[in-house]
């Protein structure tokens, strides 16, 4: 049974899965957040009228052109947006070539922190609010796609937190403008449409586990090691 599930879970997450593939970490070594939170609120539940709620004031803020083009910016899965939205808060360009320190620490923590996604969202399979209300999304790219790919919770909310914790490790100075971004990361899922609220918010938590556990392996702090040392260099350089 446990074999047929991690078949399942890779078949379903094979267009996700190219960045993960030399992650530190396997699914099954990430905290299993179908173990540590509560599931998706049920559609007759006083928080599901709260997503409901929520899905309203995403469509609200499609309004903000600002606020969209940041949306679909934030719905390209890439480590090439984590790095270009990241480097602004971060207040240093991420590069391979010009941060390799720090470009390879991030990316090694997106990829363990899209391991902690995969369990979860195969568990639940939750639909997603666009496929709900059958309703366009601001990013008709990845509709089709993602209409039978698990809702509960976001993955690219799970990889913006995940990058705001971890580079606030590395410039700790900037760790406000890093969260802020990381919050408005997962906001950016609701105003496009493809996740309701509640994935959004167990999505903080769960990357927060994920990167409670990284914490705990020699290789990932071997790589934050040689980030953090990287950025000082580079800080008293400019």
């Amino acid at each position: 049974m446990m074999m047929k599930r991690l078949i399942f879970c890779a078949m379903l997450f094979v267009p996700f899965l190219s960045m993960a593939q030399n992650s530190l970490f396997t699914p099954q070594q990430m905290p299993n957040s179908v173990f540590f939170l509560p599931p998706p609120p049920d559609t007759a539940s006083m928080a599901f009228k709260y997503d409901i709620s929520q899905y309203q004031w995403g469509k609200e803020q499609r309004k903000d052109s600002a606020r969209v083009a940041m949306a679909l910016r934030d719905a390209v899965w890439s480590l090439a947006t984590i790095c270009t939205e990241f480097s602004v808060p971060f207040g240093m360009e991420i590069t391979e070539k010009g941060t390799p320190a720090i470009y390879n620490f991030l990316k090694a923590s997106i990829a363990a922190a899209d391991q902690a996604r995969i369990l979860p969202k195969a568990h639940y399979m939750r639909i997603r609010p666009y496929a709900f209300y059958n309703e366009p999304t601001i990013y008709p790219d990845d509709e089709e796609e993602l209409r039978t790919n698990g809702s509960y919770p976001s993955g690219h909310t799970i990889r913006g937190w995940t990058a705001a914790l971890v580079l606030t490790e590395v410039n700790p100075d900037n760790a406000d403008a890093l969260l802020a971004r990381g919050y408005e990361f997962g906001q950016s899922r609701v105003i496009a449409g493809y996740h309701w609220q509640s994935d959004v918010d167990a999505a903080r938590l769960v990357a927060s586990a994920a990167v409670a556990r990284m914490h705990a392996d020699k290789r990932f702090i071997e790589l934050l090691e040689k980030a953090q040392k990287e950025f000082r260099k580079l800080k008293i350089g400019n």
